[in-house]
């Protein structure tokens, strides 16, 4: 045994003069001197060193932040709602069991399906002390990553659920903003739901029936929008009056008149007049109204805001009668608000005095004047 202890030693030493200049034959008499003593322990008999101290579990799931600490109230909503969780729920009959132990951390939901992908809900009783969540509840939902490409992100709106057997409602608590899910980023939620004192007294509803309760999520994954519309309010436009001049006004015998078609802000229009009055004009006064003209193309849900003024024009001075419009349109056939106007715009008597100007050699003068119109793009088309 001594002879066969001199020859390794002897083997070293001039091992270690070849390579003591090399960075790499440093590396190599470490792993050969280490395995030399392990074969002489074995040959004397000695065992490898056990390691005393906690076990661990070689794939341990990565604890993410849940961002709850660094909400504003702003973007934290809380509140009471009688609807119960959509995606998922989790009744426990032996919550305290969980409170009271000191190894179970966590309780972890099996796997449910939403929105395309695998997710868990996950609830720590006595708050999740590696996210600020210590002496609170603490609800998390986590994705299975194995349905994530590597570069993939999956935004995701999130509600969890607490219920309260007092309200005979559900406690929950969102986030405005919203969660993105990647494969660095697998488990987001609320560190700080309630605060286990608060959760743990029955007097307030959410432990019942000794150690009952029931916790729940929602997981909407939205999907970005296919369709659109845009919006927009013209002002200003190369001639936004129309003029219409009515000769033989006393000889018009027909209950509706409608002038020729204009075009204003790229719409065609008509103003429509009744002599002898309408609806609660009829008879005493003129009415008078700016109309979509009916070869005017409307989609079925399609308006159009317009704000104009609608004048019977003075021909002597210059107090017109005036009526402000300030209406939502839509096309003829397609609900009756196609036009706007005034049932009793001017008294028969008043339009009749030629003293007051308004009728003169038997010619009457209209006038509307456009100030804004919209427009609406849809897209697709």
């Amino acid at each position: 045994m001594k002879s066969h202890y001199t020859n390794t030693v002897s083997a070293v030493n001039l091992l270690f003069c070849l390579f003591i200049t090399s960075a790499s034959s440093r590396s190599f008499i470490r792993q050969f001197t280490d395995d030399l003593n392990t074969n002489l322990q074995q040959e004397n008999g000695a065992g490898p060193k056990t390691i005393q101290g906690e076990a661990h579990y070689p794939y341990q799931h990565q604890e993410i932040s849940s961002r709850n600490y660094k909400l504003s109230d702003s973007n934290k909503l809380t509140g009471l709602r009688d609807r119960p969780p959509a995606t998922y729920s989790l009744k426990m009959e032996s919550f305290n069991t969980l409170l009271k132990s000191t190894n179970t951390e966590r309780y972890v939901s099996r796997p449910f399906s939403a929105s395309g992908y695998n997710w868990t809900l996950v609830v720590y009783p006595n708050g999740n002390k590696k996210d600020n969540g210590a002496g609170f509840l603490s609800l998390y939902v986590a994705i299975d990553n194995s349905t994530l490409s590597p570069h993939q992100e999956v935004y995701v709106d999130l509600r969890f659920y607490v219920f309260n057997r007092i309200e005979k409602k559900y406690f929950t608590i969102q986030d405005t903003h919203g969660w993105r899910f990647n494969l660095f980023k697998t488990m987001w939620g609320f560190s700080q739901v309630l605060p286990v004192d608060t959760f743990k007294d029955s007097r307030n509803g959410y432990l019942y029936d000794g150690d009952h309760c029931e916790f729940g999520v929602d997981v909407t994954v939205p999907s970005l929008f296919e369709k659109s519309e845009l919006f927009t309010v013209a002002e200003k436009f190369y001639n936004p009056r129309f003029t219409w001049t009515i000769r033989g006004f006393s000889t018009l015998l027909k209950d509706t008149y409608y002038s020729d078609v204009f075009s204003i802000g790229g719409r065609r229009w008509n103003i429509q007049v009744n002599p002898s009055g309408r609806a609660t004009g009829e008879g005493k006064a003129l009415s008078m109204y700016l109309i979509v003209n009916a070869n005017e193309k409307f989609r079925p849900y399609e308006k159009i805001y317009v704000r104009a003024k609608l004048r019977v024009l003075n021909q002597r001075q210059f107090n017109n009668i005036e009526m402000q419009i300030d209406h939502w349109f839509n096309g003829q056939g397609y609900g009756d608000e196609f036009g706007w106007g005034l049932h009793e715009f001017i008294s028969l008597s008043d339009l009749k005095d030629s003293s007051k100007g308004f009728l003169v050699n038997d010619v009457l003068m209209v006038q509307v004047e456009i100030e804004a119109i919209s427009s609406t793009k849809y897209f697709p088309n």
